[in-house]
C-alpha cells in the first residue's frame, strides 16, 4: 500500500474539470485507488464520489493505492491534482 498526501492548491477547490481529470488518470491503473478527506474515503476513479468530498483551497487529501502498479497510481493522482486546477 502507498499513501501520499496532497494539499488542493487551486482556488475552486477540486471541482468538475481536475475531478474529471483525477479520475480519467485513476482509471490508467490496475490499483485500487482511493482519495480521503476528513475521514471519508472515496474511489477515485468514480467522479462522483471524488466530488462528493467538495474539498476546497487548502484541503489535505490522502490518496491511497493498492496493487500492482500502487507507486506509479500514487504519484501520478498526486501529480493530477496538483496541475489541475
Amino acid at each position: 500500500m502507498k499513501q501520499l498526501v496532497v494539499t488542493i492548491q487551486g482556488e475552486a477547490g477540486l471541482h468538475a474539470r481536475p475531478a474529471g481529470a483525477v479520475v480519467k488518470k485513476a482509471g490508467e491503473f490496475a490499483s485500487k485507488i482511493t482519495i480521503e478527506k476528513d475521514g471519508k474515503s472515496v474511489d477515485a476513479k468514480r467522479l462522483l464520489a471524488v466530488l462528493s468530498l467538495g474539498a476546497k483551497q487548502g484541503d489535505e487529501l490522502t490518496i491511497t493505492a493498492e496493487g500492482a502498479d500502487e507507486e506509479a497510481a500514487a504519484a501520478a493522482v498526486k501529480e493530477t491534482i496538483e496541475t489541475n486546477h
